[in-house]
């Protein structure tokens, strides 16, 4: 049988190591960090996201300051108020919630926020870092996956990693993270792969963020492979009280007893992208912040 890569447990440990440093901060006079969060219009997922990141906050003693606007807001005025978290000091880092309404240019609001406090990782800068020396602060769901392949000791050097999904949240940045840190070498599949198949039953480690529930099937995994699954899509269940549950992109009961290590949907990369958020929040503060 596989060994549950278990995201929420590594992620509450996480959560327990940040409380520690937090009540250390506070016992000697100084704050506690404080997030920002600006979420636009009632996206219901968005909120429910926003919501659990404030959770978060609250159980490791984080401060935070939650920003909602009307989906009406122009890009101007919603650049102003970005702008003046930047100059907060009293703000150490914030992220802008995605998705955002069409007429405001992602890029635009994620270039307009000061690398040293962009916790979720999406500036330039702070994405380019993953292949320096000194890297800044790293895209938050990747950097989880990486933290619990260390937690749970799985072996990457020299491992043949292929990830399936290029975006810039996850899939790129991932690639880049494996190779620098990884040391594994990495092979990127997208929509425009052909035989996606014949690239997946290579792989040591699979690491799947497409969003396409079932993707990945039995036949296209080698034995012994380590799969990690970052897709989250939410499938009509009339069994269930909130009539959905959340499905991942690997067919999981039929998948698991090939591998060797492998993420449950829910579970398993989820907590950690939150928990990836906290601890960058705690380096936006500590950088911000030397005598701590």
């Amino acid at each position: 049988m596989p060994t549950i890569l278990d995201g929420k447990k590594v992620a509450a440990d996480i959560k327990n190591e940040i409380s520690t440093r937090v009540a250390e901060l506070k016992s000697k006079g100084l704050r506690a960090p404080n997030l920002a969060i600006i979420i636009v219009g009632e996206d219901g997922a968005s909120h429910t996201y926003v919501n659990g990141k404030i959770a978060a906050c609250k159980s490791v003693g984080f401060d935070f300051t939650l920003m909602h606007f009307a989906s009406t807001i122009s890009e101007a005025k919603l650049l102003k108020h970005v702008d003046n978290l930047n100059s907060d000091e009293d703000i150490d880092g914030f992220i802008v919630q995605l998705p955002l309404p069409e007429h405001i240019s992602v890029e635009k609001i994620t270039e307009s926020i000061k690398p040293e406090k962009d916790v979720d990782g999406f500036t330039n800068q702070n994405f380019g870092s993953i292949v320096s020396k000194n890297q800044l602060i790293l895209p938050a769901t990747p950097f989880g996956v990486m933290e619990l392949l260390r937690r749970y000791q799985v072996e990457t050097e020299g491992k043949h990693c292929v990830i399936v999904g290029a975006s810039r949240l996850v899939g790129a940045p991932l690639g880049m993270m494996m190779t620098e840190s990884g040391h594994a070498t990495v092979t990127l599949c997208h929509k425009h792969t052909k035989d996606l198949a014949s690239h997946t039953r290579q792989a040591d480690i699979l690491i799947v963020a497409v969003g396409k529930p079932g993707l990945i099937t039995e036949e296209m995994v080698k034995e012994g492979a380590v799969i990690v699954d970052v897709g989250t899509t939410r499938v009509d269940d009339k069994s269930r009280k909130s009539g959905f549950r959340l499905a991942g992109d690997v067919a999981f009961d039929t998948v698991s007893p090939k591998t060797t290590f492998i993420t449950p949907v829910p579970g398993g990369v989820g907590p950690m992208t939150i928990a990836s958020l906290l601890l960058n929040t705690l380096k936006a503060y500590e950088d911000q912040h030397p005598e701590g």
